[in-house]
């Protein structure tokens, strides 16, 4: 969108102007308050590095399907922008109209106004006009005016030119030269048919190559001016068309071949699309390059998330408003001993719990367990449809059942209600456990455990539909997530092993 000369200009004035930038703002009216800053950290590295500054591509926010049925509900729906997007809420009305050129090319509703139409668009209307091999209803239609407004604007461009090419003496004769009146025949034949090749190509450029429309054709890359050419061959001779996009013909042939030939990182992006797949679409370019470090296979972080962004591997994410227990300060709540420090050096020194809520059109379903700080194991949970006492007792239960004699962990949690009943004190009190709270309201007092939680919504559950799960269902696939994030999910933090993979490699468990 700016060029080098143009970011390197802002970063000038952003200097100059003491790192002020709605100063270099105000001067240049560009780019975005968010923008500028990025600029200049990346003028930094390409002075530290002396390496230009590249731009990575982002991955889509929307995936081919959502697009496509937007633009389907578009034309089903009267063809307007605002109410396709209040109807699906998404996305703005200017990506919408660039998914509806894109999908669907000359579907779009255009206003009719001569105020939006420049010069140089009438003119190109009033050639295709004379030139057609149809009537002038389809031209009309293609311009997105009425046959009328194409006519008066015909009428006005040639009475201008007469007005300035005829002088107001007396008719001249015609020449009798028939050889002269038919050489300027083709002459403007083959204007005309070089105009609609720019035009094609100004178009391809567009639709095609996805670039500005205003981008000039000779400054694409080879690669991309040979996408073009192989698209416009079949309707314009090939010699004209890379003569117009300034590319020589044995340039052409090179590249066609090697776009023909496999690229190097094939079997590496289909390896990649597996490992995405059995790990349902969970893992991102970070683990998805430690399982492939498994596999000996050495490649940089960098070529795994291009390659993830080309093939739109993206891991889904969603935020939601979490469950709350807390219902007041019914009974006095113990101190924050954890204070934000959730390393620990072993098993069983700090245990953390929480209680989280998903919600499915056949009803609601809580979960609640309990994770070890040492490696992020989890030690017991409890699945039920009713966030009662029963849900956290039976699963403080199992967890001190696992522990070995004289280990007496620090439990960790929030100030929901669960936590102060008579039957959550008296079995920490039996088992000889310390507790823990959060501050009231201060979901990073217990951010490892939020942390667990956002993962597993982010992995499992945002990213399905639920519709036609009953609870049972649902419980059991989330029973069966919880085993896989014990025994497979791989963390970095841990050498790309999984906590139980983990411990076995500490003989910590059999």
């Amino acid at each position: 969108m700016y060029s080098r000369e143009d970011r390197m200009k802002a970063i000038e004035l952003y200097i100059k102007y003491d790192k002020s930038i709605a100063a270099v703002v105000q001067e240049l009216g560009y780019p975005s308050r968010g923008l500028l800053p990025r600029w200049y950290k990346a003028y930094l590295k390409e002075q530290e590095t002396g390496v230009l500054w590249e731009r990575y591509s982002r991955c889509p926010k929307f995936s081919p399907g959502q697009k496509i049925a937007a633009v389907e509900h578009y034309l089903e729906h009267g063809r307007n922008l605002s109410r396709t997007v209040k109807s699906l809420g998404y996305p703005s009305k200017e990506a919408l109209r660039l998914w509806c050129d894109e999908l669907a090319p000359k579907s779009r509703k255009k206003r009719v106004g001569g105020l939006q139409y420049s010069q140089e668009q009438k003119k190109e209307a009033v050639i295709a006009l004379c030139t057609r091999t149809g009537n002038a209803k389809e031209i009309a239609r293609e311009y997105g005016v009425t046959r009328e407004a194409l006519y008066n604007w015909k009428n006005d461009l040639l009475s201008k030119e007469n007005s300035i090419t005829m002088p107001e003496a007396e008719d001249k004769p015609l020449p009798d030269n028939k050889d002269a009146l038919l050489s300027e025949i083709e002459s403007l034949k083959r204007q005309i048919k070089g105009l609609k090749l720019e035009k094609a190509i100004l178009e391809g450029t567009a639709e095609i190559i996805k670039k500005d429309p205003g981008v000039d054709p000779k400054h694409l890359t080879n690669k991309e001016k040979v996408i073009l050419a192989n698209a416009l061959r079949n309707e314009y001779p090939l010699k004209e068309v890379l003569a117009c996009l300034g590319m020589a013909r044995s340039s052409y042939f090179y590249h066609r071949k090697l776009s023909s030939i496999p690229g190097k990182y094939e079997e590496l992006r289909r390896r990649i699309i597996e490992l995405f797949e059995e790990n349902s679409g969970r893992y991102g370019y970070r683990r998805i390059h430690a399982l492939l470090a498994r596999e000996e296979i050495r490649i940089s972080e960098k070529v795994v998330r291009r390659i993830m962004g080309e093939s739109e591997l993206v891991v889904f994410q969603k935020r939601r408003r979490k469950y709350s227990s807390y219902q007041g300060e019914e009974t006095p709540g113990a101190d924050n001993l954890i204070k934000r420090n959730f390393h620990a050096d072993a098993p069983n020194i700090k245990w953390l719990t929480d209680i989280t809520e998903f919600a499915i059109p056949a009803g609601k379903v809580y979960l609640s367990p309990i994770m070890d700080c040492f490696d992020g194991l989890l030690l017991s949970w409890s699945i039920g449809t009713s966030p009662d006492a029963d849900l956290v007792n039976s699963m403080l239960d199992r967890a001190t059942k696992t522990l070995k004699e004289g280990e007496r962990p620090l439990v960790h949690s929030d100030r929901g209600g669960h936590y102060r009943l008579p039957g959550w004190i008296s079995r920490m009190e039996k088992a000889g456990l310390q507790r823990s709270m959060s501050k009231k309201g201060c979901s990073p007092d217990n951010a490892a455990c939020e942390g667990f939680f956002g993962r597993l919504k982010n992995e499992m559950f945002y990213n399905k539909s639920w519709v036609g799960v009953s609870l049972e269902e649902f419980i059991d696939i989330l029973d069966g997530y919880m085993v896989w994030y014990n025994e497979k999910r791989i963390k970095l933090s841990l050498g790309a092993m999984s906590p139980l993979e983990y411990r076995q490699s500490l003989c910590l468990t059999a």
